[in-house]
């Protein structure tokens, strides 16, 4: 997401006045809503949570978040909480402190609500109400929000924002309805969220609410997702939607992955070339589709596509040849497709590095599904910038799922994040390192719009990874795997010297035979010493794969415990020693059973 992004969820779920019942989903509302609202392979939402305030704190909370913003940002308030009426049918938000006689002055309006709405500069606005119209009480076992006579969503829809492109208001329910807390809540059960809200969690969390598989959670998206979820969970409550928007509202990315264009087929005359009897102008055809498939229109260059996936399935070797050549230059190509950044301080702001995406546009559209929570995305015009959250000290090993059109592929991020021993333990900079390991989200939207987008001036650092001087996953030191490599390596190049000098002396006991005319070869292999070198090859190639079998398993279950350098060091000189090893063992043994053949022990 490139635009600013803020939210505001208000829960309250205790009360001064012991008419208002106290309510047990607003807890949970809040803390599920901020979980997949904050997380930035989700919503990416800076998120501020006001839990039970007094109605002059949520009044201040309130006009402070739609103030001082820019048409480019998204702003979303959740209300989880009493709704009250007046005598006169105005909405009002219960606080900690509302007194039911004295709404006006203890409770928040909704006409103070949609005028900060009203006012506000930011470019989109949605408010997501989760209220018990009237009280609370009891029925049966469920524990329901009652209604009265309000029409929640007239409340909001009379004003035109002035200064955004547009708001949208959903709520749990209509004005003759019950919002639901949960069918089986009871006095002493476990707090959970509402049916609505665990609706909105739900679609958002599992990317089931992206209805049209386009990678994104757009506002319609969500509000069809949530009412067939909160109908099939509760008959007689009804979700309600009110908005004037100018295009589509993205509110969340889809964890689902996939890409999904609506294709514009190939024209009528080009497909009746294709469909021609002359090579000629078949092969045209394939040419014209080529051109297409590099076109900027996305939609006229997914339709050539599907039109090539046909032709190279369909047609003639030289014009399937031809069309599958032109869908190789749409797969992904990241470059680079694996990133190492050496090693960070724990709580410092970590450079940029930047991934292009080549090929035409086609092969550049795509979505990008970070796999772990501290990595960071950022898109640019050419592909994107990557950068890692360094909370906590460790090492770092994920992935980045890239997913276009035609195919996937994978960018693989590594980085060892140390501790802040020392002097820059205290940076005045980082002063979040203190809390609890997920970092606040002023912090992290700081660390996705600071720092440049190539390697800053600590050239030097990342290199001394291969050192590794501190390991805290075990005893065992890192250099262990490219060790055992490395031995593997020597023990084939012995083996090989020795298949080399058994072939050198079994061939001068054959010459000494001839010459003498007499004798067996068997002594005159004795006289040489050919045995011995045989004996010894056969078991150093046979070491060697053991060796080179310890170091790649070592490798694999310690693989956080080793750099990338040691890492593919160890891959090589596994991969030689076998390749030595293996052709010397073959050639040993069929000189040993060569001997035995002409022994006369045999």
């Amino acid at each position: 997401m490139t635009d600013s992004r803020h939210a505001l969820i208000i829960a309250n779920d205790r009360y001064d006045d012991q008419g208002l019942k106290k309510l047990k989903a607003p807890t949970q509302d809040a803390a599920a809503l901020e979980r997949v609202l904050h997380d930035p392979q989700i919503g990416d939402f800076e998120v501020e949570v006001v839990h039970n305030a007094s109605a002059d704190l949520m009044r201040r909370r309130i006009q402070g978040f739609f103030n001082d913003r820019r048409r480019a940002d998204t702003l979303l308030l959740h209300f989880s909480c009493h709704g009250l009426k007046s005598e006169s049918g105005e909405l009002y938000f219960a606080a900690s402190d509302t007194e039911p006689p004295l709404l006006a002055a203890t409770a928040v309006a909704s006409q103070f609500v949609r005028g900060c709405m009203s006012g506000t500069r930011a470019g989109r606005s949605v408010l997501f109400l989760d209220c018990c119209y009237g009280g609370a009480f009891s029925r049966g076992s469920a524990s329901v929000r009652a209604s009265g006579e309000i029409n929640v969503l007239d409340s909001f829809a009379k004003d035109e924002p002035a200064g955004g492109r547009g708001w949208a208001v959903i709520t749990a329910s209509d004005s003759m309805e019950y919002s639901f807390e949960g069918n089986e809540l009871a006095e002493n059960s476990a707090p959970r969220p509402s049916v609505f809200t665990h609706a909105v969690v739900e679609g958002l969390e599992t990317g089931e609410a992206d209805l049209d598989a386009d990678g994104n959670v757009s506002l319609d998206d969500l509000y069809e997702y949530v009412y067939r979820h909160v109908r099939e969970q509760n008959p007689h409550q009804t979700p309600k939607k009110a908005a004037e928007l100018q295009g589509e509202l993205h509110l969340a990315h889809s964890r689902r992955g996939g890409i999904k264009i609506v294709a514009i087929p190939s024209p009528p005359s080009l497909r009746a070339a294709m469909n021609s009897d002359e090579f000629l102008t078949r092969r045209g055809a394939v040419t014209e589709l080529c051109t297409r498939l590099q076109r900027p229109e996305l939609p006229v260059a997914e339709g050539a596509r599907q039109h090539l996936a046909e032709v190279a399935q369909n047609e003639v070797q030289p014009l399937a040849d031809q069309a599958a050549a032109a869908l190789s230059e749409i797969r992904l190509a990241p470059s680079p497709d694996h990133l190492d950044f050496g090693r960070l301080p724990r709580g410092s702001h970590t450079p940029k590095r930047s991934v292009t995406m080549h090929g035409p546009p086609l092969a550049r559209h795509c979505v990008v599904q970070p796999k772990q929570p501290w990595l960071r995305v950022d898109p640019t015009r050419g592909g994107m910038e990557v950068h890692v959250d360094t909370a906590t000290p460790g090492h770092l090993s994920g992935d980045i799922a890239l997913k276009g059109v035609a195919d996937e592929s994978v960018i693989h991020v590594e980085a060892e994040v140390t501790p802040a021993d020392g002097p820059p333990k205290p940076e005045p900079h980082v002063s979040n390192d203190s809390t609890p390991p997920k970092p606040p989200p002023e912090d992290k939207r700081r660390t996705m719009v600071i720092g440049p987008s190539h390697i800053p001036s600590k050239p030097k650092e990342p290199p001394k990874t291969t050192e590794e001087p501190k390991r805290t996953d075990g005893t065992t030191p890192s250099r262990r795997a490219p060790a055992l490599a490395g031995a593997a390596l020597a023990l084939a190049v012995t083996a090989l010297a020795m298949l080399v000098m058994t072939i050198q002396r079994g061939v001068a006991a054959v010459v000494a035979r001839a010459d003498a005319g007499v004798g067996q070869v068997e002594d005159n292999i004795h006289e040489q010493g050919a045995l011995t070198p045989l004996v010894v090859c056969l078991i150093t190639g046979a070491v060697t794969l053991v060796v080179g079998a310890f170091a790649r398993h070592d490798l694999g279950t310690r693989r956080e415990s080793y750099t990338t350098q040691a890492a593919s060091a160890t891959h090589t000189m596994t991969s030689v020693a076998k390749g030595l090893a293996i052709p010397a063992l073959i050639l040993a043994v069929l000189v040993g059973i060569a001997y035995l053949v002409g022994s006369d022990h045999w």
